[in-house]
């Protein structure tokens, strides 16, 4: 890990001195993420409530800048004028370079279908089934570790050689010991798990798009 990548994680910590504890497994998470848009993956993300408009906040963190502008390509801008000579410079100056990301709670129609038809704890499983590949990542979600959509979800991801990240509370729950790298934010109740899990994912984008794109 590069000293400017090692800086945002220390930024964290000096914000949020008790979540020092998760150090070893935020790293992890980032050389995962590393690793799997290295190889031209993308990263799926899924959780309940709360947790569910983190995952969304997460996509969003990773398809546009976050905290860098991320213009596209010179050969991404020529291909746009060549395309598209008189409207080249609009489009080239309202495109971001991006961080292929996916939100398994966005998907309504689909959600609710496969929830009436066949098995409501295996929404986020099928939606793994179909768009993961193997050396991708799924980010779950759970303040308790156990939710059982999120917990299926990691189990079909680990099937399919899909890496998983696990964002829970401090006891961890059933996702402790299933995925490949779980963070433990020191908190129980619900509302203060979720208040630690935001500056985390905030600093694992920060980290992996500095890596991608610089300043």
């Amino acid at each position: 890990m590069r000293n400017e990548i090692k800086m945002i994680l220390n930024q964290l910590f000096e914000g949020y001195p008790k979540l020092e504890g998760c150090q070893e497994s935020i790293a992890e998470a980032y050389h995962l993420l590393h690793q799997c848009y290295s190889n031209g993956g993308k990263v799926l993300v899924c959780g309940n409530g709360g947790s569910a408009a983190d995952a969304e906040h997460i996509v969003g963190e990773l398809m546009k800048g976050f905290l860098s502008k991320r213009k596209p390509t010179e050969a991404d801008q020529e291909r746009l004028r060549r395309a598209f000579p008189e409207e080249y410079h609009y489009l080239s100056a309202n495109l971001q370079r991006a961080l292929p990301a996916i939100s398994l709670v966005s998907q309504s129609a689909l959600a609710t279908a496969f929830i009436n038809d066949v098995a409501p704890d295996m929404v986020f499983g099928q939606q793994v089934y179909g768009y993961g590949k193997a050396g991708d990542v799924l980010i779950g979600l759970s303040t308790s570790g156990n939710s059982k959509n999120v917990v299926n979800a990691i189990k079909i991801a680990k099937s399919f050689e899909i890496h998983t990240i696990g964002f829970t509370g401090e006891n961890g729950g059933l996702l402790k010991n299933l995925c490949d790298v779980t963070i433990t934010v020191p908190a129980l109740e619900t509302f203060k798990i979720q208040e630690y899990h935001l500056p985390v994912y905030h600093a694992l984008c920060a980290m992996i798009e500095r890596e991608f794109f610089g300043e």
